[in-house]
């Protein structure tokens, strides 16, 4: 399997985990870069595994497509320029409620593009019902109750976009059931969660900062798949339209700043403040971002930003951040404020 041109693909090694140290071997061998791609769906138990790969085989998490990947972002505001402080005003065109609720429910899988929408929310659907069904079995050989694990995942999907802890997961579970299941372990390993961490300054601070994760779904299109979301329910509950959008932007920021080594967090301290993104970058300087599905919540998301930013710098003597953004769904245009907020649609975004 190993010979042949080079890089060499070999998809789903998981299968045949011994491939990871032939792998290695072969690398030390022909101390060549670039020579194998291995990709799997699930991180797999390390029987079968001696090496870690450390000093050879780098890893990489593949995620669904972000908007300017799919091609629904024209890409007129790069998040790199926009995190050094740098956005000319411009124009980014009219954008409809609707297409964005289309947005949310197709995700960024690459299957979904040029299909109908009710076409289009049939993948994820299937895409958890094949994991329910095969995948979970195959990761570690346990079996499990399907019926259960789809509960916790629909708690998940309610609770998407959200701080909630494992004992609300469990307690959703236990309505029905009393059995106790990891809401975390199974699905990290199926790459179907992809958590927000907590941001906190690496500086001496009397702020204390909770250290909860926001729970995120892969793909807000899985939340949509299990809360059976269709364009006219979320019409009528724009509640749960802005956390699933605010999902869907943060997919996308977590896949721009990484690609220019940055990291996406959350903050949330117990003193009440919150910001919903934070790209911390590799400097060590950060940026915050509220993200509003509606262009009359810019206002309140601005003057939320100034005083969290303005208490950092006065009370706790931190280090403010850099950037203040709004990054919104129904705008038309990205520019700076006289605030010096700027305004930025997540259908003009890009790396």
């Amino acid at each position: 399997m190993l010979e042949g041109e080079t890089p060499r693909l070999i998809d789903e090694w998981q299968e045949v985990p011994p491939l990871w140290d032939a792998v290695r071997h072969l690398v030390d061998e022909r101390a060549a870069k670039g020579q194998f791609i291995l990709t799997g769906s699930a991180t797999p138990n390390h029987k079968g595994i001696l090496h870690s790969g450390a000093g050879r085989i780098a890893k990489l998490r593949m995620r669904p497509m972000s908007l300017y990947e799919s091609g629904d972002s024209t890409g007129k505001v790069s998040l790199q320029s926009l995190c050094g402080g740098e956005v000319a005003p411009v124009m980014t065109g009219e954008v409809e409620l609707k297409r964005l609720i289309d947005l949310v429910i197709r995700g960024g899988w690459p299957g979904s593009l040029g299909l109908a929408i009710q076409q289009a929310a049939l993948l994820p659907s299937e895409y958890l019902n094949a994991i329910l069904d095969d995948d979970v079995y195959r990761i570690d050989g346990i079996r499990r109750d399907t019926s259960k694990m789809r509960l916790l995942l629909r708690s998940l999907a309610r609770n998407e976009s959200t701080t909630a802890t494992n004992r609300t997961l469990r307690s959703d579970i236990k309505a029905v059931d009393d059995e106790d299941i990891d809401p975390d372990d199974i699905f990290k390993r199926l790459f179907i969660t992809d958590n927000q961490p907590p941001f906190s300054q690496k500086i001496r601070s009397s702020v204390r900062v909770k250290q909860a994760e926001k729970r995120h779904l892969a793909d807000p299109s899985l939340a949509c798949a299990l809360l059976k979301a269709t364009p006219e329910g979320l019409l009528g509950d724009l509640e749960t339209l802005g956390l699933l959008f605010e999902a869907l932007c943060e997919r996308d920021l977590k896949v721009y700043a990484e690609s220019f080594g940055a990291n996406l967090y959350h903050y949330q301290d117990y003193s009440g403040r919150e910001i919903d993104a934070v790209i911390e970058l590799s400097d060590g300087g950060w940026c915050a971002f509220e993200i509003k599905l509606g262009a009359n919540q810019i206002d309140a998301a601005a003057e939320n930003l100034i005083k969290i930013h303005d208490e950092i710098a006065r009370d706790e003597k931190g280090k403010p951040p850099a950037v203040l953004c709004v990054l919104c769904g129904l705008a038309n245009a990205a520019y700076r404020r006289a605030d010096g907020v700027f305004v930025v649609p997540i259908t003009a975004l890009k790396n």
